[in-house]
């Protein structure tokens, strides 16, 4: 765990930045059924950064939410060793919108608890958290090795 302090190691530009590329990635949605449509964008350790958005399926259970696209999407170009640094959500329907526990979970297994996380609040009002004060005492593979 990094012991500086998220919020710090982020300017505000970057900050609404990522926010913004969140938003655009939001603009490509497919969600013909919820009409909530979410964008995610991943700031990565590296300093790339990726976006995804959710597309939903008439089959419910095989809806890919924003965060989990933008995970595969960021392991496929840059392999399995990505770390995030932050990641912003949007959505167009002007609604809060925190990561799902699935997301906080997938984001769990590429970030830690010092990971910023930017969303949007009650009535779109933007909100920001940490991945261990969303997630407390997240399930990580370092608990699964066996010594």
């Amino acid at each position: 765990m990094s012991s500086q302090s998220p919020t710090r190691s982020l300017t505000p530009i970057q900050q609404k930045q990522l926010r913004e590329l969140a938003t655009i990635a939001a603009e490509h949605s497919y969600s013909p059924y919820s009409r909530f449509r979410v964008g995610a964008a991943l700031l990565l350790s590296n300093g790339e950064i990726v976006t995804g958005c959710n597309v939903e399926n008439c089959s419910y259970r095989l809806t890919s939410c924003a965060e989990q696209g933008a995970i595969a999407r960021a392991v496929a170009e840059y392999g399995p060793g990505i770390r995030l640094q932050a990641v912003a959500v949007a959505n167009l329907n002007n609604s809060a919108s925190m990561p799902c526990g699935a997301c906080r979970q997938t984001l769990s297994e590429f970030g830690d608890d010092d990971t910023l996380l930017l969303y949007p609040g009650e009535s779109g009002a933007p909100e920001e958290t940490t991945l261990g004060e969303l997630l407390p005492h997240a399930f990580r593979l370092e608990y699964l090795e066996t010594k």
